[in-house]
């Protein structure tokens, strides 16, 4: 994937949609009783890039403060969606050690993996920071994972939502009507070539969580040092 025009092509579609009112609400963000769960494999920006973030965010939540946004703790890229969250997801309902295993298997081959954090860009219903990979290692890494996984007769819904090949980060979600518009897709310009910062991946980290990934809500179940 070329992950530039990936996002560049998203960022058009989705900043004309969101001028001419057509974006997406997100209606079960305030609904306590989601109980949509599911693992995943992620990685957490590091402070410097955390910090970055706070600041292009203050600048949204000026002008459209009734947005959903995510603090610090809640900030993550997937490297994969194990098990896409769904309703009634229990860990009861799985050997944690044996996904454990396979991750481990996985990461036999893995090179440093560097994400270099660079401008902003949006879909119909969120806004993201944009991740650039700075080689082929994640991707390798995610295919060694989907392989490994369907190989496995683990419970896995790999790619069952979509084929994940981004590296970004969503920062803010759309809840309820936008009070500005025109004032968020300013913003989100200025920001479009933003250095963030660069990641150099030293853990990966294997969590239960929810479709948020609200800290309030995840259990920690591995770290994977690379």
């Amino acid at each position: 994937m070329n992950l530039i025009q990936h996002y560049n092509q998203l960022y058009k579609t989705s900043s004309e949609s969101i001028l001419e009112g057509n974006y997406k609400f997100d209606t079960q963000i305030k609904d306590t009783s989601d109980s949509r769960f599911g693992i995943t494999l992620l990685i957490r920006p590091n402070e410097t890039i955390k910090a970055n973030i706070q600041l292009f965010l203050e600048e949204l939540k000026a002008t459209n403060p009734e947005q959903y946004y995510y603090p610090d703790s809640d900030l993550h890229i997937t490297v994969l969606s194990i098990i896409s969250c769904y309703e009634g997801f229990t860990l009861d309902k799985i050997e944690i050690k044996d996904y454990i295993n396979v991750i481990q298997q996985s990461l036999v081959h893995l090179d440093k993996i560097n994400i270099e954090f660079r401008g902003v860009t949006a879909s119909p219903s969120a806004v993201m920071i944009q991740g650039f990979p700075t080689d082929e290692s994640l991707n390798n890494f995610r295919d060694k994972l989907r392989e490994n996984f369907k190989k496995s007769d683990l419970e896995q819904s790999i790619d069952s939502r979509y084929a994940i090949a981004a590296a970004h980060s969503t920062v803010m979600r759309f809840q309820e009507t936008l009070q500005n518009p025109e004032k968020l897709i300013e913003i989100t310009e200025k920001f479009r070539d933003y250095d963030f910062g660069e990641l150099k991946v030293k853990n990966l980290e294997l969590v239960y969580n929810n479709w948020y990934q609200r800290e309030e809500n995840t259990i920690h179940l591995a770290d994977f040092i690379i």
